[in-house]
């Protein structure tokens, strides 16, 4: 099932080239395996969030796939993922990301925290850098401008409404 649902996540995003691919899914996944190791969580509902976090990204595919997760529950319902696990994964999902945690919310279950977490890990260092850095060219935004100055009040509105003026803005921002 898990190899399924990540072929599916595969021909969905393998193509992207904003920063949420495959390599990107593939680092969070391993990350979240090996938190899952020390966390005692279930590692088919944390491989499960791993791989769907990102196919309803709204700033991919729209905020009405954000809000219904319609890529997510397609590809659980084409794997013929257990619907009690499918609630499980779609909770932690509705969950994960930075906007969602300037709005208050954050995962609940050991799972949703453990690949939260991840995906958070991936967004540091290098790989980060990079990841905004491919994000803002695809956008055409630029690495930096020194006459734009990042948010320092950030909301969830905020976020979600604009994109950052630059990469360095929203390093700074986020």
């Amino acid at each position: 099932m898990i190899e399924e649902v990540k072929a599916k996540v595969s021909e969905l995003l393998d193509k992207d080239n904003s920063g949420h691919g495959m390599e990107h899914i593939n680092r969070v996944l391993d990350l979240s395996l090996k938190f899952a190791e020390n966390e005692n969580g279930n590692k088919d509902i944390v491989s499960l969030i791993a791989l769907l976090h990102d196919v309803d990204d709204y700033k991919l595919f729209g905020m009405e796939n954000a809000i219904n997760l319609t890529n997510a529950k397609r590809i659980m319902n084409d794997c013929n993922v257990d619907k009690n696990i499918q609630r499980r994964v779609c909770l932690a999902l509705n969950n994960i990301g930075y906007s969602k945690r300037l709005k208050g919310c954050s995962p609940t279950t050991i799972e949703g925290k453990i690949v939260s977490d991840a995906d958070m890990c991936d967004a540091l260092g290098a790989n980060g850098i990079l990841r905004v850095y491919t994000y803002s060219m695809k956008i055409g935004k630029p690495f930096f401008d020194r006459n734009k100055f990042p948010i320092k009040d950030m909301t969830a509105d905020k976020y979600t409404s604009r994109c950052a003026d630059s990469s360095v803005c929203h390093i700074f921002e986020k």
